[in-house]
């Protein structure tokens, strides 16, 4: 199995493509320390790895629901820490934020179950 260090790096722009976000927003995420790439070409074009990629998606996924980037670079903190240091508190925090994620689908599903409503509504007219 390759490993992160043997498989190929990615242009900024195959990660654009296989996340779904503009170029910008990815270049906004390294300027605000979200999201640094893991490499540079020799002409400074960013470069990055699968865990990059799977970083992105968790960032992606947490916009939804409406978490505010600050909320989002303190999660990844508690999780890059949790990966190299397990500790209670910081599993408490983790559990928060999931509780936070839970009460925020909920609200969402609320909101397609009206929307659903909505539609039947008119439909029937």
């Amino acid at each position: 199995m390759e490993s992160e260090t043997t498989r190929p790096m990615m242009h900024i722009g195959e990660l654009a493509e296989r996340t779904e976000l503009s170029l910008r927003t990815i270049r906004h995420y390294d300027e605000i320390g979200l999201l640094k790439p893991s490499g540079r070409t020799e002409g400074g074009f960013r470069l990055y790895t699968e865990g990059d990629y799977a970083r992105l998606m968790l960032i992606r996924r947490m916009k939804p629901l409406g978490f505010p980037l600050e909320d989002m670079s303190e999660l990844l903190r508690i999780i890059d820490t949790l990966k190299h240091d397990g500790g209670s508190e910081l599993r408490e925090q983790l559990d928060q934020f999931i509780d936070r994620a839970v009460e925020q689908r909920v609200k969402l599903q609320h909101q397609l179950d009206m929307a659903d409503e909505f539609i039947s509504l008119l439909r029937s007219q």
